[in-house]
């Protein structure tokens, strides 16, 4: 008979204690011991899922230039969007894990997806938490009722793979990862042993069996996937699946890709008939941009290798308090506040009395350090009252001396704003080369600031 071993674990840092404690003794974390038990089984030969190319066949160590390196193959689906995030398409045997606010339709995005494979491969919905009646009326609103995809309503995960050795699909959806249960362990439902030993029975699975494994995962109040860490370190993939609830565009964002690029974006709009895809997403954040309006500033910014263009908009106006408020949507409050200081000791702008709102349109959030140059355009506009032209953009970053320093991707930063129709873009001197192709659009270079300003406002 297995023995049956009893431990806490801290959920916060795992540190692993024989006994409860109320504060962990290595990272100071109160009340986050869980028990944890499970059975205690004599090694066995079983085979484990090695990430080893099967190609080697051997146990030994190789040399490196003696492995074949072998090319992916990969399954298209009908979304490009998703073809896109997840480097050019789905790999086989890969173990993709998507996390999401509630209600931000990662349940109806898996549900379209694997109904479009479900023509040509077998695929398996398991949901532990809707009913398959629940399931089916969906599909009948996103008129996808008659898809031959096969369903199953079950928590335990000893059910789940008894269902699998006896289907074999190609595809299988696990929804949610935190509803899964696995029977050897004593521990709660949706706790971080059972997420974790669940993630690697299903990666196990995925390895072995060459299946494609979706896992639906929750996130926290924080935004992050719940459970440990140590799941978005198991999987190949890690995408979220982005919103805002006051806008119908969800954007699905890829963080982790053993496969592809990482922070690769792809574009959604919620209709009541479900996902629809955004090939230009561009057009989308730029097409309600009131003309001849101050504060307003066009960036060109790059999401993984997508350059999309947004507007930032400012508001600066005089403090009625004693102190200046800083405001920011859609940006990075700490960097918004440098550049706020870097305008007042480098552009001689009086910004220590002014309130400064701060956002960015459309629901995207931008952090990357080429719209320093927008932003601060956006500031000084609304400073001076002064629009910026409508067919101009900015990119650029800016440093503590006000200099502007050069970004990466600049070429195909400059032929997506030709493509969209702007005629100027404000570019670093730096980034200013023979090779660079002006695509029918004028380059402007600058070196500092300062000379941004004087060439805006005079």
């Amino acid at each position: 008979m297995a023995k049956v071993r009893t431990r806490y674990k801290c959920q916060s840092c795992g540190y692993i204690s024989a006994s409860y404690l109320g504060r962990c003794p290595n990272c100071g974390a109160w009340n986050q011991f869980e028990k944890e038990s499970q059975e205690v089984r004599q090694a066995s030969n079983k085979q484990t899922p090695s990430r080893m190319m099967a190609s080697v066949g051997t146990k030994e160590a190789v040399k490196l230039s003696q492995v074949k390196a072998e090319k992916e193959e990969r399954v298209l689906t009908k979304s490009s969007e998703l073809n896109r995030v997840l480097g050019g398409g789905i790999v086989p045997g890969s173990l993709v894990l998507i996390g999401g606010d509630p209600g931000i339709g990662k349940s109806t995005l898996m549900l379209q997806i694997m109904s479009d494979l479900a023509e040509k491969y077998k695929v398996l919905y398991v949901s532990g938490e809707e009913s398959a009646s629940q399931i089916k009326l969906r599909a009948d609103r996103l008129g996808l009722g008659q898809s031959p995809m096969m369903l199953y309503p079950e928590s335990n995960m000893e059910h789940i793979r008894d269902q699998i050795d006896d289907l074999k699909p190609d595809f299988v959806v696990i929804d949610s990862i935190q509803t899964m249960n696995e029977p050897s362990l004593d521990s709660m439902v949706g706790s971080a042993s059972q997420v974790r030993e669940v993630t690697a029975e299903l990666m196990k699975i995925a390895k072995l069996d060459q299946i494609t494994v979706f896992v639906i995962g929750h996130v926290t109040k924080e935004g992050s996937i719940a459970g440990p860490k140590i799941l978005e370190h198991m999987v190949d993939t890690v995408l979220y699946f982005e919103g805002d609830e006051h806008h119908a565009y969800r954007i699905l964002h890829s963080v982790k890709n053993r496969f592809g690029a990482a922070n690769e974006i792809g574009m959604f709009e919620m209709k009541n008939e479900g996902l629809a895809e955004v090939t230009n997403p561009s057009a989308v954040f730029l097409d309600e941009r009131l003309p001849n309006s101050t504060g307003s500033a066009v960036v060109v910014s790059l999401e993984g290798t997508r350059p999309i263009l947004g507007e930032i908009q400012a508001l600066v106006t005089p403090t009625a308090f004693g102190y200046a408020k800083r405001t920011t949507s859609g940006l990075d409050y700490n960097r918004v506040s440098l550049l706020l200081a870097v305008l007042e000791k480098r552009g001689n702008l009086m910004l220590q009395n002014q309130d400064a709102y701060l956002s960015a349109t459309g629901g995207i959030r931008l952090n990357e350090p080429a719209i320093d140059l927008a932003i601060a355009m956006a500031i000084a506009s609304s400073y001076y009252d002064k629009e910026i032209q409508s067919t101009d953009c900015f990119v650029g970053e800016i440093g503590l001396t006000g200099e502007i320093r050069r970004v990466n991707q600049i070429q195909a930063r400059v032929s997506e704003a030709a493509k969209v129709g702007f005629k100027r873009i404000f570019i670093p001197k730096h980034n200013l080369s023979s090779s660079l192709k002006s695509e029918g659009i004028e380059l402007v270079p600058v070196v500092s600031v300062r000379q941004a300003l004087k060439l805006l406002f005079g």
